[in-house]
């Protein structure tokens, strides 16, 4: 019985968990009488895709997923390989200050965003970076908790193979890449996994840094689908399916990685 009561615990907390989900889905495939009508329809009575094809009518929509796609993949390339290298040298490597200098590292994450964001634009404005994709990535490319992440990972790969790795000659780029990245593949699919998801679905700092509509990402994108008068919430759900499919795509493809490196150590069998 107490099980049979957990289950239907855990299955309610599933269900309201994913209504949004479906209903983000099922407006999507509705017109606006449709999605407008009292009591609410669950279920579409006449499902159509007039709303996906509405968005992609807008010349400028490929170009949009293009700077997402863009913005998120090189931001999460570029944090794969600065925290491995990052975390590899702050939890194995001994040097003068190691300790000192991570913990001021790591206070960094204390500090919210929204303190930095003036002193940041500036900096861009100085360099010239203002409405590029240098300003997007750039400042996103070593993020504290991914190193962080990184750093308490390889805490625990053992460190009697790096010694004999040492033994056989290889440097410590050499001593990464060929033995550090392969046992750390679990946290490298949790970093990837998060830093994707963050950086796709990131709105504020792309609100303030691009200023034409050509270098818009997806989220700057929808939010002009909103209006003060009115608002086209099919077309809105519409973009928000669009949104939310690459995030499920990666979860889905590494989530036997992810699920992993959340619960085991990085030591393989």
């Amino acid at each position: 019985m107490p099980r049979i009561l957990a289950y239907v615990i855990v299955g309610s907390m599933a269900i309201a968990s994913l209504m949004p989900l479906y209903w983000m889905f099922t407006t999507s495939l509705k017109d606006q009488a449709a999605y407008m009508a009292q009591p609410p329809e669950m279920l579409p009575g006449d499902p159509t895709l007039a709303n996906f094809g509405q968005l992609f009518a807008n010349p400028n929509m490929l170009r949009w997923i293009f700077n997402s796609a863009f913005v998120a993949l090189s931001v999460t390339g570029l944090n794969l390989v600065f925290a491995t290298l990052a975390g590899y040298a702050f939890a194995k490597m001994s040097f003068p200050g190691r300790r000192w200098m991570f913990w001021i590292y790591l206070a960094t994450m204390m500090v919210p965003f929204q303190v930095t964001i003036f002193a940041l634009f500036q900096l861009m404005v100085t360099i010239g970076w203002v409405n590029t994709y240098w300003a997007l990535i750039i400042p996103a490319m070593a993020l504290p908790y991914n190193v962080f992440l990184m750093r308490q990972f390889m805490h625990t790969l053992p460190n009697e193979i790096l010694d004999a790795g040492r033994i056989d000659g290889c440097s410590e780029i050499q001593l990464v890449r060929r033995v550090v990245v392969p046992m750390s593949t679990n946290g490298l699919a949790v970093v990837g996994i998060f830093t994707f998801i963050t950086t796709w679905n990131n709105f504020l700092w792309p609100l303030v840094i691009l200023n034409t509509e050509e270098m818009r990402t997806l989220p700057i994108a929808l939010s002009t689908f909103q209006s003060t008068n009115e608002t086209d919430y099919g077309l809105l759900m519409a973009g928000g399916v669009l949104m939310a499919i690459p995030m499920f795509m990666i979860f889905f493809a590494f989530q036997r990685y992810f699920l992993q490196g959340v619960t085991f150590g990085g030591l393989k069998g």
